[in-house]
């Protein structure tokens, strides 16, 4: 939480929070007073109003927070298929690894040292890169996180816009 302000008080007495401050605690009284958690257009009108927000920095503030919404999601989604590309290598790699160890011991451990380090040689980076994978994934880098998510992002976007100019030009819905 941010730290509250060197000189919490004002000439007339009043506590002063920083603006974060004051948004979360809002944002938790305006849930615990609506009973089913949600607001209609109205009600958000209304307690804007009584905050002293006019109605244009509410429209503006809800266009933001409409595209902001749809960024979070493709957030969501794109770091499920990470996860998930990197599940599917991590099995494949366990597999792989699980058959040649059973045919190495199938065989009678004996493979010859040539074979020894062409698994090495083929194990070794895999390893490697599983590992590096998994550091990506699970700590990202705050750069190199939002440089893939953009790219991907537009890759998606792309995506989308050349489906649909194919879907106009195949004349379907």
């Amino acid at each position: 939480m941010a730290d509250l302000v060197t000189d919490p008080y004002i000439s007339n007495g009043e506590f002063l929070y920083p603006a974060e401050d004051a948004q979360q605690i809002l944002s938790i009284a305006i849930a615990r007073q609506t009973e089913s958690g949600e607001l209609s257009r109205a009600q958000l009108l209304e307690i804007a109003d009584e905050l002293g927000i006019s109605a244009d920095t509410l429209a503006e503030a809800e266009r933001e927070w409409d595209v902001k919404k749809y960024e979070i999601a493709d957030q969501r989604l794109f770091d499920s298929q990470r996860k998930q590309r990197f599940r599917h290598s991590l099995a494949q790699f366990v597999i792989f690894g699980g058959f040649v160890m059973g045919f190495n011991l199938l065989t009678g451990g004996s493979i010859t040292w040539l074979a020894n380090i062409l698994l090495y040689l083929v194990f070794g980076p895999w390893g490697l890169k599983l590992s590096w994978d998994a550091w990506r994934i699970y700590r990202p880098n705050e750069y190199s996180y939002r440089k893939e998510f953009e790219r991907w992002r537009r890759k998606q976007q792309m995506k989308r816009a050349v489906g649909g100019a194919m879907r106009r030009l195949l004349g379907t819905s």
